[in-house]
């Protein structure tokens, strides 16, 4: 014996009628959150910010950065040394 059950209804319908929570209002505060971080922080990693980090930290690392790039292009020998 074969029985087919089709039933033609929505996801919510269906998640009601199985008793299941409506999370779509949670979905859609974390969505609401995490939109907020990202455009808050977004001006973090804008390149101008990163670089004048990274230049902040060492006053001698943009003559390091330039040795790195130089001795990774094959350019130089070997690096720059602090005397």
């Amino acid at each position: 014996m074969k029985v087919n059950i089709e039933i033609d209804c929505t996801p919510v319908e269906a998640r009601q009628f199985m008793g299941l929570p409506d999370v779509s209002p949670m979905q859609n505060a974390v969505m609401d959150k995490l939109q907020q971080q990202m455009t808050a922080n977004i001006e973090k990693i804008s390149p101008e910010s990163l670089l004048q980090s990274w230049f902040t930290f060492d006053p001698k690392i943009a003559e390091r950065f330039q040795d790195m790039f130089v001795t990774m292009a094959g350019l130089g020998g070997s690096p720059r040394k602090d005397k």
